[in-house]
């Protein structure tokens, strides 16, 4: 007679000897910034895949990332995109799926060693959709958080759970290392408090590049600019066709005005339905 499962020893031990160490505060000390690209013909599946499995098992499950959000740029939003020569995306429309996920602060190398370990696993079990390209897809630590409203709203915090309407992704390269501390410290003091003054971006959280593990998955291609790179994130409280060309349009000559930088991407996405099919009927 069945005595039903086989039991699998898991280490829960383990897990409360972990919970009483290290830090495990709210703040979002790294991020995990991804834009894909689902290959022609298989944008339904990737999505099923994701919304479905990915999102959760090779994500949201994990230890110390504690919020996420799937972001779509359909086609009319594709087309927004700025500059024609990027850096990141060639063509410049290409990633029409971008995910942002929060990692609490100083709990970066236990979260990798948990994710590089997984993503292992998951590729093993065939849960790992191929049809897909990384775009742009980088780890990143925390540089700051420009606030509209000051100590009003929303923290950074809750971002990826508040409902706003639409985020607006930047990409800034300095010359050197130096150059992008002269550079973090003017978009702190002067570009971006200016910029969102008025607007409908609420706030914008900056976040610098690191190099990923050396036994990452060989389908994700190692990060550029770690010492150059800054990655902004523009949380709006409307659709960004709604307020593209007063507010977004000419970011990269205000930066290159400023002698600090060049941009290599404006991309403007709007929220994913989760769960749902929405939106992928418009991204070709």
């Amino acid at each position: 007679m069945s005595e039903g499962p086989e039991k699998t020893d898991t280490r829960s031990q383990t897990y409360a000897e972990l919970a009483a160490v290290g830090p495990y505060g709210v703040r979002p000390g790294h991020a995990l910034i991804t834009m894909v690209e689902p290959h022609p013909g298989h944008e339904y599946a990737y999505n099923r895949w994701y919304e479905d499995d990915h999102y959760y098992a090779g994500a949201m499950a994990m230890p110390w990332m504690y919020a996420g959000r799937r972001w779509v740029a359909t086609r009319d939003l594709q087309l927004l995109r700025y500059p024609e020569k990027s850096a990141i995306a060639q063509p410049v429309a290409a990633g029409c799926y971008l995910s942002t996920y929060w990692i609490t602060d100083g709990r970066y190398d236990d979260h990798m060693k948990w994710t590089v370990a997984i993503n292992k696993r998951l590729n093993r079990d065939a849960r790992v959709y191929q049809d897909r390209t990384h775009v742009f897809t980088a780890f990143q630590d925390h540089e700051m958080t420009v606030y509209r409203d000051g100590a009003a709203g929303p923290r950074d915090f809750h971002a990826l759970d508040h409902p706003y309407a639409g985020l607006v992704l930047e990409v800034i390269d300095a010359e050197s290392a130096e150059q992008r501390a002269e550079l973090a410290e003017w978009l702190r003091s002067r570009h971006l408090p200016k910029r969102v003054a008025g607007s409908p971006a609420a706030l914008v959280t900056v976040f610098r590049p690191t190099p990923l593990p050396g036994d990452r998955m060989t389908y994700v291609k190692q990060v550029e600019g770690v010492d150059t790179r800054l990655t902004l994130l523009w949380f709006l409280e409307a659709d960004p066709r709604e307020c593209w060309e007063a507010y977004f349009t000419g970011l990269d000559e205000q930066v290159a005005e400023s002698g600090l930088g060049r941009v290599e991407l404006v991309a403007p996405f709007i929220p994913t339905v989760p769960g749902t099919d929405t939106y992928v009927d418009r991204l070709r």
